[in-house]
């Protein structure tokens, strides 16, 4: 664990002891779940890399309640443990990507791998603060990615506001990051070789009218980017079981600091104008959902500008300088294209999706349902800043789930999930390659 996570956990519990019995234990909450995987990926270039492996993890959380008085005082602690089953990438190398487990310096996976974080709160009326190491932002600009065995942690502080009706505000500064398969702290990055000092940001959720969402957030990472996004969200019922949803996503970033200059920062993620790794690029994406009873169907179109790809934030391999993989990649995007195996934000991307849903409950399968999502990404810049050709990829995902309804078993989720790729990029870190994963879930409340 972090130590002075731990240290402001421990003076923040000692300091609040006496009101603890008032809040602090009485509203506790606390959970194991534990989350099994198995993970197929066939590479099918000529230098392809193959992984079939087998993991499984346990996951113990503590929610505190808070403390009585004008400020609230909790604590939340988080436990994490992986286990390597079986198997393993081929062929084995020090410098391969593995995004299920850590490396050993040979290139197999570890035996196991743990950490243990933490968060204090601090509340006054409905404006919260989370300060701590054991933070996962689900925001606009950022998502904390949790698409393998376990979830990316980021150290920093958070603060969320509801005080104004209809707004949510939210602010923050991280400065460090974990991967979804590490036990080891890194710089915050995108896709340069060094870590920034501070990812900042700032932003509001606001609500109109009821079925209308107005979103606008901006994010600076020091010596990378800075990033402006506008999103809106409307709800159209049309009836008791019709209704049309319009999802509309803007994206406006620009180089920052050292960006574009200092080799260690440039971004390098296909073609860049220029070459030099500077960022700049706009992107957008207009998404519409029709649902009718069990049936729902999402049709839209994604732009990528040309001038380079679509910065977000890693925490990538080279940043820490150890020379191997050790699980610190993976990284989630807020866009509908953010799937399986490839996001589309190649510069000059232009990307048209479907996702199409089924809720088995309208059978009688209350639990189960069933999605298969497409895209076609066209006109992409290739590598380098001195290509011209135009190329494209797409991607097919199938995915089924089933969440036990009753029993003494009952939240047991399955899932099985399969994805096609192919891209005729002549150079590129995604090949084509098929992936198969499939998950175990199970929560336990122990209080």
């Amino acid at each position: 664990m972090n130590k002075r996570a731990m240290a402001l956990g421990l003076s923040v519990a000692a300091f609040y002891q006496p009101a603890w019995s008032a809040g602090f234990i009485d509203d506790s909450k606390a959970s194991i779940g534990s989350r099994s995987l198995y993970f197929e990926s066939d590479q099918r270039g000529k230098n392809g890399v193959d992984q079939r492996q087998s993991v499984t993890g346990l996951r113990v959380d503590f929610n505190s309640g808070y403390t009585e008085g004008f400020m609230g005082v909790g604590l939340d602690v988080m436990g994490l443990l992986g286990v390597n089953l079986d198997g393993g990438i081929s062929p084995h190398s020090p410098a391969t990507s593995n995004t299920i487990t850590p490396l050993k310096t040979n290139g197999t996976p570890v035996d196991n791998w743990s950490r243990v974080g933490a968060n204090a709160r601090y509340k006054v009326a409905k404006t919260e603060l989370k300060a701590g190491n054991a933070l996962a932002p689900n925001l606009p600009v950022l998502v904390a990615n949790d698409a393998r065995l376990l979830p990316q942690s980021f150290q920093g502080a958070m603060l969320t506001s509801q005080d104004l009706d209809n707004v949510t505000f939210t602010a923050g500064q991280l400065n460090r990051a974990i991967g979804r398969a590490s036990s080891n702290w890194g710089g915050i990055a995108a896709g340069g070789r060094k870590g920034s000092d501070a990812f900042r940001f700032a932003g509001a959720d606001w609500k109109p009218a009821k079925n209308l969402l107005l979103q606008y957030y901006y994010a600076q990472l020091d010596d990378y980017y800075g990033q402006s996004f506008v999103g809106l969200v409307h709800d159209l019922q049309i009836d008791s079981q019709q209704s049309l949803k319009t999802d509309l996503r803007y994206f406006n970033s620009h180089s920052d600091g050292k960006n574009g200059s200092d080799p260690d920062y440039q971004y390098k993620s296909g073609y860049n104008a220029g070459g030099t790794g500077k960022i700049d690029n706009t992107s957008w994406s207009a998404a519409f959902t029709y649902a009718l009873n069990a049936h729902s169907l999402t049709l839209g179109h994604q732009r990528v500008s040309d001038s380079g790809g679509m910065p977000y934030i890693t925490n990538g391999n080279l940043v820490n300088g150890r020379g191997r993989s050790e699980g610190e990649g993976g990284a989630s995007v807020y866009l509908y294209t953010d799937i399986m195996i490839n996001n589309f934000t190649r510069a000059g991307e232009n990307s048209t999706f479907g996702i199409y849903r089924y809720d088995f409950a309208g059978m009688g399968l209350p639990g189960l349902r069933a999605q298969w999502t497409y895209v076609k990404g066209q006109d992409i810049r290739g590598i380098g800043n001195t290509t011209t050709g135009r190329y494209s990829e797409w991607e097919s995902d199938y995915r089924l789930d089933y969440t036990l309804q009753s029993g003494s078993l009952k939240g047991l989720g399955v899932s099985l999930r399969r994805a096609n790729f192919r891209t005729e990029l002549p150079t590129s870190t995604l090949q084509n390659q098929d992936q198969t994963r499939f998950y175990i879930n199970y929560t336990y409340a122990l209080w």
